[in-house]
């Protein structure tokens, strides 16, 4: 095996003299991230048996702290900075994401080609063993639950008044280990998707649905990020894309986006498309839970087939690109977000969110 370089461009011959391009694909260490890269890569080898398939792993300054709460490192590319940069500087042509890790503003020259078919995007409920057979509902008073997100907690503490909410951090593995090994937690929350993809659906106690708790903007779905530039990459991942995550992806983040939360503030969707209509569910929340804006907006995805013929031009949607599906519809879908937005705002939405940032500045 023989690698060569070709100006930005990495390529290997077999014995055979046979030469194919060498794509190489950042993530994350986490066994997860891996999980998550491979059955990326996977696709992309079943869809492109000419090419060569490289894994590039590396921490991420998320990855790095983990004493501290997510929501106080006040970084919004936790996860994703250093991947960013080996993009930059052409060590990789690819990163793979949990998308809901991605800004809603990505840096200039990035894009995310692809958003590929959501996993179950709800949160779930981990029991300690001793608990087992209980739900949230029948756990004793006072029981500690574990999570490191403020849109889980608000949501919660106003849905289960008997329970105590601390943080918990690290990977999944680290934060069962805490669960199991210690005393200090009755239960933790932690999103379906990364359960199952594990193989450790037999874990989940529970599914949250929207009523008790709603998910994270991107909860569930993966994204892969390029380099805008790269047309041939951005071609090659494009069939990755599945049309219904992506519109109801492009919503929720258009959504996030225009009431400019990240981390640091609780905000939680629920989307569905059912006969052609979007249907986006979106709050924000007090740290406490106690106060709270919720509200629903559908709109119309169908596809008109004049228009997505022509769709052409290299557009972002909230740092989304996707050629192939419908451009009226991913507008439709991103100006269900911004209007779902405005009218939280208009309620109020912008004090609900500044009071609960100063407050976990102030924690």
């Amino acid at each position: 095996m023989m690698m060569m370089m070709e100006g930005p461009y990495k390529y290997t011959r077999d014995g055979n003299g046979k030469v194919s391009r060498v794509i190489r694909v950042g993530t994350r260490k986490s066994q997860l991230a891996r999980i998550q890269t491979d059955s990326v890569a996977e696709k992309l080898k079943e869809l492109n048996p000419d090419i060569t398939l490289e894994i590039v792993a590396m921490s991420t300054i998320g990855d790095k702290i983990l004493d501290t709460a997510l929501s106080k490192i006040g970084e919004k590319s936790l996860f994703t900075k250093e991947l960013e940069n080996a993009l930059e500087r052409n060590e990789v042509d690819l990163v793979v994401h949990s998308l809901k890790d991605l800004p809603t503003t990505l840096p200039s020259g990035f894009t995310i080609g692809a958003v590929l078919k959501r996993e179950n995007p709800h949160d779930a409920v981990v029991l300690h063993p001793k608990h087992v057979g209980k739900t949230l509902d029948t756990l004793p008073e006072n029981s500690v639950i574990g999570t490191s997100s403020l849109r889980r907690a608000a949501q919660l503490k106003k849905r289960f008044p008997h329970l105590v909410f601390k943080d918990i951090r690290g990977n999944l593995n680290t934060r069962l280990k805490k669960l199991d090994e210690k005393e200090d937690f009755a239960a933790i929350i932690l999103a379906a998707a990364g359960l199952k993809r594990m193989g450790w659906d037999n874990r989940i106690s529970q599914i949250l649905w929207p009523e008790d708790c709603m998910y994270a903007v991107g909860q569930g779905a993966l994204a892969v990020e390029v380099r805008a530039r790269d047309t041939d990459i951005l071609e090659m991942v494009s069939v990755l894309h599945d049309p219904d995550t992506v519109l109801r992806c492009i919503t929720e983040r258009a959504f996030l986006r225009h009431l400019e939360g990240g981390c640091s503030v609780p905000v939680a969707v629920h989307t569905e498309v059912k006969n052609s209509q979007l249907y986006l569910t979106g709050a924000v929340f007090s740290l406490d839970g106690s106060d709270s804006l919720k509200e629903t907006m559908q709109t119309s995805v169908a596809a008109n087939d004049k228009s997505s013929n022509a769709v052409d031009e290299r557009v972002q949607r909230v740092g989304v690109t996707a050629d192939k599906i419908s451009g009226e519809a991913q507008d439709s879908a991103e100006r269900l977000g911004v209007d779902l937005a405005n009218l939280l705002l208009s309620k109020g939405a912008k004090e609900i969110l500044t009071v609960a940032r100063q407050l976990n500045d102030a924690r």
